[in-house]
């Protein structure tokens, strides 16, 4: 409760930053958790203009952001940000915002508070995973909430940190364990997301309760949906699912820490039987 306070004050200091200082400001990276409470306050501030901006569309870590009224991302074109080519997220109202984010960022780079660093290590070194990448950079004193998402590949990397940090991780990230790394700072838009592997699965349930809905994604038990959502192992749209008997709709993704994601991706009609079938996409 007190780190949840804490996040709370840092919000309401950044928006009045916004406000009285007429100037773009953000948060420093969140979690699931911290990002479930910002949406939450956020949107109980009327008129309040404000998004969540990870680099590119589609990211897990992102940072919220405030914008003062002579920033309309309306008129911003984002379909032509990074990774939108292999953007597979719901085409919700907030999956478009993100994407519009991204492509004002874009267009206005010197309001970008974010920066990509490109990591390559020699040919011939061992394949470095995400948690030696992560683990290397929490070795130089930076805390977890400075660095974005971590998109591994075989011999490099992409890394999305805050672009106040980009000339310290420069010169002083030069290895990771035993591995040396090259390291170059770039914009946000040559960010290169994986493109996502998704299978699709057709099945009837009984409801579109969440633990109905995760027990056919996960093949698992109802009861085991129903504890994992209670333990706190479950987001419901980025947000932290609170009961096992909300409804869902066509569009809303459901994480599962340590199992995976899907999306509710088709809701159709009903059975003989009076099941209701649904179409699934899990990202793999």
């Amino acid at each position: 409760m007190e780190a949840d306070a804490l996040l709370r004050s840092v919000i309401e200091d950044r928006i009045q930053q916004c406000e009285n200082q007429y100037r773009i400001t953000n948060t420093a990276f969140l979690d699931l958790h911290q990002r479930t409470l910002t949406e939450e306050i956020c949107r109980s501030i009327p008129g309040l203009r404000w998004g969540l901006y990870g680099g590119f569309p589609g990211a897990e870590r992102v940072i919220a952001v405030f914008f003062p009224d002579y920033v309309d991302l309306e008129e911003t074109d984002g379909s032509q940000t990074a990774g939108a080519e292999d953007f597979t997220e719901p085409k919700t109202k907030a999956a478009e915002q993100e994407q519009q984010i991204c492509g004002y960022f874009r267009q206005n780079p010197e309001d970008d508070p974010l920066e990509l660093i490109k990591i390559s290590v020699p040919k011939g070194s061992r394949t470095l995973s995400h948690r030696d990448y992560l683990g290397s950079l929490l070795g130089l004193g930076l805390k977890r909430e400075t660095t974005g998402d971590i998109l591994v590949r075989e011999q490099s990397a992409d890394i999305m940190i805050l672009k106040d940090i980009g000339e310290f991780v420069e010169y002083n990230y030069t290895k990771a364990g035993r591995t040396s790394l090259s390291v170059t700072r770039c914009r946000p838009e040559e960010c290169q997301p994986p493109a996502l592997r998704i299978q699709r699965r057709s099945d009837t349930v009984s409801s579109l309760r969440l633990d109905n809905l995760m027990a056919s994604a996960f093949s698992v038990s109802r009861s085991k949906a129903a504890e994992a959502i209670r333990s706190g192992q479950v987001f419901v749209n980025h947000m932290e699912a609170l009961k096992a008997d909300a409804v869902l709709q066509e569009g809303d993704r459901i994480s599962w820490r340590g199992k995976g994601k899907v999306c509710l991706e088709e809701v159709g009609g009903k059975s003989r039987k009076d099941r209701i079938f649904v179409v699934f996409i899990k990202y793999v």
